[in-house]
């Protein structure tokens, strides 16, 4: 892995985020925080940023959300001083799926991680404060995140950072070490876990993607080094299949030698 400056990486986002937010116009940033690793992170560093009046933490339970955390995102925010709200999503997504009962737990997934989105920017509206995103740099690679859910944001402080890095970092800024400790877990259904889903620890999976992201080392490199060939090839096609998510969206650009019609 690359090598790590935690201090003046944490330094260098708490000055380039306020700085970030001040050049849109805004003086104030909002963030989910769940009770996990991430949005601890965020949430922390929009209050090193700018100051704990202007960060705003907006706590958003479903049904199936552990209590555990919710206490601790609620934990997380109390200990930072920050102001808060919680809203519960489960009546909004609830009453959505009573028009398709039998949705499996993916499309819920995603209509939760939206749903909260949607409330993020209420709130954003309400109080006139950016949208600051939670998504590290595997799930972004990985194209592990919902589109127009948890990878909606104005500003990804930690976009750049591995979630092995992320980790480090929430040790060095003080985040509860039940929090860094915790399973990783998108909390979008029972049992939900995200190395489950993946199929690796993320320290597995960081340690490739520096090979291929940060060094672009071709397969056949990646083969003469302790990498299993399935694991390579399960995350450049990860990779590849999950391109669309980190592009904006695609502009139809009309030809000039198209010829308009006008009919009234």
């Amino acid at each position: 892995m690359r090598e790590f400056d935690v201090e003046g990486t944490k330094r260098f986002l708490v000055a380039s985020l306020a700085d970030e937010i001040k050049a849109r116009g805004f003086k104030k940033g909002v963030v989910g925080v769940s009770g996990g690793l991430d949005s601890s992170v965020v949430v922390t560093l929009l209050s090193l940023s700018l100051g704990k009046k202007n960060a705003i933490g907006v706590i958003m339970p479903y049904d199936v959300t552990r209590e555990e955390d919710t206490r601790d995102a609620t934990e997380v925010l109390e200990s930072l001083g920050v102001r808060s709200y919680r809203i519960d999503i489960s009546p909004m997504v609830d009453d959505y799926f009573k028009n398709f009962p039998t949705a499996d737990k993916v499309r819920r997934g995603n209509k939760m991680a939206r749903e909260r989105m949607s409330v993020l920017y209420d709130i954003s509206a309400l109080e006139n404060a950016l949208v600051i995103g939670t998504g590290n740099k595997t799930e972004y690679n990985l194209g592990y995140s919902t589109l127009f859910g948890d990878a909606a944001c104005a500003i990804a402080p930690i976009g750049d950072l591995y979630k092995t890095e992320v980790r480090k970092l929430a040790s060095h800024m003080g985040v509860l070490e039940k929090i860094i400790k915790k399973v990783p877990t998108a909390g979008l259904w029972k049992g939900q876990t995200d190395e489950g889903e993946l199929g690796y620890t993320y320290d597995e999976i960081d340690k490739l993607l520096y090979y291929i992201i940060d060094l672009q080392y071709p397969k056949k490199k990646l083969l003469h080094m302790d990498f299993d060939l399935e694991f390579i090839e399960d995350i450049f096609l990860r990779i590849n299949d999950t391109e669309f998510k980190r592009k904006p969206p695609h502009i139809m650009k009309i030809p000039k030698r198209v010829k308009y019609v006008h009919k009234y």
